[in-house]
């Protein structure tokens, strides 16, 4: 479980990050009338999160 803490927790960073990023800069810029895509922004907060894993996973690997 140690091996994968770090793609876990990069995973977890990045997805969340984006999602709270999204709401805070972009959803109050934008009417209610207007529709978006959610499953457009969910596909990015996965690609995003898988993103940071990766790195989080290669971080500690280079630390541990």
């Amino acid at each position: 479980m140690k091996k994968k803490l770090g793609l876990i927790l990069g995973f977890i960073i990045g997805f969340a990050s984006f999602l709270i990023m999204w709401k805070m800069i972009f959803l109050t810029r934008i009417t209610r009338e207007d529709e978006l895509a959610p499953g457009a922004v969910m596909i990015l907060a996965v690609i995003l999160g898988s993103i940071l894993g990766f790195l989080g996973s290669k971080i500690q690997k280079y630390f541990v």
